[in-house]
């Protein structure tokens, strides 16, 4: 997949696609159909499959000191779309002139004249320009009408539980404690995915090393303990060893210690190894049970001892 991080004096390589327009955090169901049709239209037509995108994210130039809440931060999301078969990953800079632009003249300067598309995809709530003023009865007005280039629009789509996918909605079920429900909503396991840190080797010492992660511009889900599942991600851990464990992992600030940074800390049933520098997606399959400080380390150790059992018999039932 070529990521092109401009619309302007493009290569004739990388212009007259058929994309899919969105932000596309968390790439749900929703999402997908309209990957999916982007890329079905432009194999009708002969043409490259292309995704249009903005980075940052525009809730995050418009307000940016929000706190965190991306479900997919740009190497997942373009890891994610590029599985979706994308030859062409338009990943354009959302800074205050693209917000400056009105619809008309973001569909005419930017995916007309500049990206010179073939074929437009979006979904039906895709709005768009100075304001949001722009909807989809601009874009089949001015692209289709006006610019001749066709225009579909998907119709929203039901996740597996029968609800709308929604990004919106699955951050309220993880900053809930619910990542069944997310998981149900995306139609996956919601991952946080991040190089493995060293820390301060203190779930050595108590017994139950683990696997750190920074979350970065990650959502930030309800502060607790999971049972969890992760993988690494590229190739095998060496030896020829597996790559995927069950686990316990603590997300939140560590009080008991007196942390302050949110990590992600995993400790992964029956390994035994190095996974500094690795990186790791580590799935949220249920939630145990709230952060909270302990009297003692021995405490400590002792709620965790319970909080693992309690995560391997929900990961035996969930089958792994």
């Amino acid at each position: 997949m070529r990521v092109v991080t401009r619309y302007s004096d493009l290569p004739a390589a990388a212009k007259g696609a058929v994309v899919a327009i969105g932000n596309f955090d968390g790439v749900h169901p929703g999402h997908r159909a309209v990957l999916t049709r982007a890329w079905e239209v432009a194999g009708t037509l002969g043409a490259p499959f292309g995704v249009v995108t903005f980075e940052p994210h525009p809730r995050r130039f418009f307000q940016p000191d929000i706190p965190p809440f991306r479900l997919t931060p740009v190497p997942v999301k373009r890891r994610l779309i590029q599985e979706s078969g994308a030859e062409l990953y338009y990943e354009l800079p959302f800074d205050a002139a693209m917000a400056a632009l009105t619809a008309e003249a973001f569909i005419e300067r930017v995916l007309l004249e500049g990206l010179d598309v073939r074929h437009i995809v979006v979904g039906a709530g895709f709005a768009f320009g100075k304001g949001r003023t722009g909807t989809v009865s601009v874009l089949e007005h001015v692209a289709g009408h006006k610019g001749g280039v066709g225009v579909t629009v998907v119709a929203p789509v039901a996740a597996t539980d029968g609800a709308l996918a929604s990004s919106t909605r699955v951050r309220d079920c993880l900053m809930r404690g619910e990542p069944e429900r997310a998981a149900a909503l995306l139609d996956r396991r919601f991952a946080i995915e991040g190089e493995v840190l060293a820390g301060n080797k203190r779930g050595r010492l108590l017994g139950f090393p683990t696997a750190n992660i920074d979350l970065d511009d990650y959502l930030r889900p309800a502060f607790g303990v999971y049972a969890v599942r992760a993988r690494a991600i590229g190739d095998r851990i060496g030896g020829g060893a597996k790559a995927n464990w069950s686990g316990v992992a603590n997300l939140g600030i560590r009080p008991t210690i007196g942390g302050a940074k949110v990590l992600l800390e995993a400790h992964l049933f029956d390994f035994s190894g190095d996974l500094y520098g690795r990186t790791l997606a580590v799935e949220l399959l249920a939630f145990i049970r709230p952060e909270r400080k302990f009297e003692s380390l021995d405490a400590l150790k002792a709620q965790i001892a319970q909080d693992s059992a309690r995560a391997r018999g929900i990961l035996a039932a969930h089958g792994d």
